[in-house]
């Protein structure tokens, strides 16, 4: 399953950065952040609980920016 999401993200080093960190989830088969559209989208492994997922990506992509906010 894939979903992509609203994201608010400062800078272009930053999205590359959450990019990275997104994909290293566990449960996420492939993540890509697109900065210019501030949208980020998720293709989550099969049998995936996403709401724990994504709490996992805010997680991990507020350590690369603590006002980075997604729309879930």
């Amino acid at each position: 399953m894939k979903k992509t999401y609203k994201i608010e993200v400062d800078c272009a080093n930053c999205a590359n950065l959450m990019e990275e960190a997104t994909s290293k989830v566990n449960g996420v088969a492939k993540a890509t952040v697109n900065f210019i559209m501030q949208k980020m989208t998720v293709e989550f492994a099969e049998n995936t609980d996403v709401d724990s997922v994504m709490k996992a990506v805010s997680k991990a992509c507020r350590k690369i920016e603590p006002d980075f906010e997604i729309e879930l």
